[in-house]
């Protein structure tokens, strides 16, 4: 029988004192046994990453504290430890992988001497050998020609090389329990295929346990062995990852799965979960979840669950599984699939023609700023989009597709290339001019708080375009639009009095789209609005711009790197890799038969819920060559698995699969042949 490693039994964390005190974690209980992943899954806000800090106790301080429960590491009592012996805890049997590898690092240390500072504290190596440990810990994470690495310095690293030594510094004491708090969401989904990858190999070989903190259910279903799911600051389900994914217990869990896009759900609203997680500085008399769920009823306002174990390993804290209580008349009704109004009438005529589109940036260096090369972020792309539609434009970061949209929207001045938007070349418009056709096309930016002044009122923030543009003839009827719009996107008016750091994440993602309507755009460039979104919070996101879209007839761009969310939402996909479109057609045909090694790579790297799709995942090696020095030929074909001898000296034209879908590929125009 498999040995438990941890056990944590009633734990609760503390912030602050008195009756506003903030318990993020109130008495949690489970165990890992050694060698198995353990996901802990929930939107953010519900305590999984103070859940973890706990586990070390690192607690923000002074205010936090562990207010109550134990945790056993081996059977040793983690809490009774002073804070010297905790030092030797942490790293050397329980390590760490936080969120973002960048605040993780230090940015004036090399990356050897980071490695090392670990190596020295656990291991007591110095000099020559510690060095040797670490360009062994490189290798093991992946990263090639570890001994020019060990010099090198966080900045002169990809997101995926940095996550990977943050790896290696958490592998450096041998830990028997890793902690991966969210260690792919700021990843492209090739990167975080081979972080996950590289993860469960280090697992294998070390015989780790890892508890992984996520709110991504297909990076759960693929890595877990077992499941907690929490809300509020607790546990309200926990099963074998098989039997949760099979049949959810929790109504929270179930939400969570209706919420994800795919196209089976194109012409339905995705469902979502109202509301937000509750404060955590109250005392609560009912269930957590009442006010969010759909199958609540009087007892669950009034008197809070108890834990009941629905199977063999297999918990849930709902009331519907008390089995002595009569379940409620409608608490087996299935919800109702709701579909999306018709679209506005469009006559299908083309909105926006992209010709040849560049953008370079050039390269300086010395004294006299002399121009020694150029950056071709955006190298030859060309596409349209119909009123009324929608085209996803995806790739990996560092490929140019926002650079595209900025250049689309003239925010960046291009090189070469036409932009008709309405029949007028956009790139010979300037000043005054240009300024008159911004109300057309506006932006939704990836982060939406710091696309916004924090200084300024939400109602400021969205009239501001509209003085800019000159709509309105006076402030009280500006202030009578602005708070239709915010109706419209589904604030309340009295949010306008509001600023900023007082909303949500997707409450701050629809104020950023109440300012964009409120110039009447026809087209709505989305540069990854939803990808720091939790999964309901996507959800609702996702449904409004449909209903826009269906209403207003609005045509939008759509940049992401999340291909569920393609399939949900657009027309048609644009694939980019280094500048260039390589692969474009209707959204069904390129997600269904992929022709580009670069798309069928893209997709196999998605993380599925339906662990049984029989895909074998295309694993690309090293990362994307530099726009400044792309490499001849196709510039996909230093990694592609497919690449011939042609492949590497021209580059290839397009080849038609059929009359919508085109690709740039030397092995689908031997095909054809």
């Amino acid at each position: 029988m498999t040995q438990t490693l941890l056990q944590v039994k009633d734990l609760s964390v503390r912030i602050g004192n008195g009756d506003k005190a903030i318990r993020p974690v109130d008495r949690i209980s489970f165990d890992i046994k050694a060698g198995e992943t353990f996901a802990l899954l929930g939107e953010s806000g519900c305590g999984k990453s103070m859940t973890a800090l706990a586990l070390l106790r690192l607690l923000p301080q002074p205010a936090g504290e562990i207010a109550g429960g134990s945790v056993r590491l081996q059977g040793k009592e983690l809490l009774d430890l002073s804070e010297r012996g905790m030092r030797t805890i942490r790293g050397g049997h329980v390590a760490m992988i936080f969120q973002e590898p960048m605040t993780a690092l230090n940015p004036v240390m090399s990356i050897g001497a980071q490695i090392s500072e670990s190596v020295q504290m656990h291991k007591g190596l110095r000099g020559p050998a510690a060095r040797q440990r670490v360009l062994e810990l490189l290798d093991d994470v992946g990263i090639p020609d570890a001994a020019r690495r060990y010099d090198e310095f966080p900045h002169q690293l990809s997101g995926g090389m940095k996550q990977r030594v943050v790896i290696a510094i958490a592998l450096a004491g041998d830990p028997e329990l890793l902690i991966a708090d969210e260690p792919t969401t700021a990843l492209d989904v090739t990167i975080q295929a081979q972080v996950l990858e590289l993860i469960g190999k280090l697992q294998q070989e070390r015989g780790m346990a890892v508890l992984l903190i996520t709110h991504d259910l297909g990076v759960v279903a693929g890595m877990a062995d077992r499941v907690a799911v929490m809300y509020a600051g607790q546990l309200v389900e926990q099963a074998p990852s098989d039997q949760f994914f099979n049949a959810p217990q929790h109504p929270y869990s179930r939400k969570l799965f209706a919420a994800l896009p795919d196209s089976s759900k194109r012409d339905q609203r995705l469902t979502v979960i109202s509301g937000t997680v509750p404060p955590l500085n109250q005392v609560f008399y009912g269930c957590r979840f009442a006010e969010r769920c759909d199958r609540a009823w009087e007892l669950c306002n009034s008197q809070v669950p108890g834990w009941f174990d629905t199977a063999a390993g297999q918990g849930v804290r709902c009331h519907l599984a008390d089995p002595t209580l009569p379940a409620p008349a409608d608490s087996t009704q299935a919800a109702v699939s709701v579909a999306h109004g018709p679209r506005a009438d469009s006559d299908g005529e083309v909105l926006l023609e992209v010709s040849g589109l560049k953008v370079h940036f050039p390269i300086q260096k010395g004294l006299f700023k002399r121009t020694v090369g150029h950056v071709r972020a955006v190298d030859g792309v060309s596409l349209d989009i119909p009123a009324g539609q929608t085209l996803a434009l995806v790739g990996e970061s560092g490929c140019g597709k926002t650079t595209v949209g900025k250049g689309i929207l003239q925010l960046l001045r291009t090189t070469a290339g036409s932009v008709s938007f309405e029949g007028l070349d956009l790139t010979r418009l300037k000043g005054e001019a240009l300024r008159q056709r911004r109300s057309d096309f506006q932006i939704i930016f990836q982060d939406p708080f710091s696309s916004m002044n924090p200084r300024m009122t939400v109602g400021d923030i969205v009239e501001e375009g509209m003085i800019a543009q000159r709509i309105g003839d006076t402030k009280q009827q500006r202030g009578v639009e602005v708070k239709t719009l915010l109706e419209q996107v589904g604030l309340r008016p009295e949010h306008a009095h509001r600023y900023p750091h007082e909303f949500s994440g997707g409450q701050r993602q629809r104020i950023c789209i109440a300012r964009t309507l409120a110039v009447k755009p026809k087209l709505i460039v989305c540069d990854e609005p939803t990808s720091a979104l939790d999964v309901s919070v996507q959800a609702q996101i996702l449904n409004l711009l449909k209903d826009l879209q269906s209403r207003l007839g609005l045509s939008y761009l759509f940049i992401t790197h999340d291909i569920s969310v393609v399939a949900y939402l657009a027309d048609r996909v644009a694939v980019m890799y280094l500048g260039r479109i390589v692969e474009e057609g209707d959204v069904a045909e390129v997600l269904d038969n992929p022709q580009h090694p670069y798309t069928q790579a893209l997709l196999s790297a998605v993380p599925k819920i339906d662990a049984d799709t029989g895909q074998k995942m295309i694993r690309l090696e090293g990362d994307m060559p530099s726009p400044s020095n792309p490499p001849s030929g196709c510039h996909f074909h230093p990694r592609c698995p497919q690449a011939m001898s042609e492949c590497s000296s021209e580059y290839p034209g397009a080849s038609r699969v059929s009359d919508t879908h085109v690709v740039r590929c030397h092995l689908v125009k031997s095909i054809q042949k």
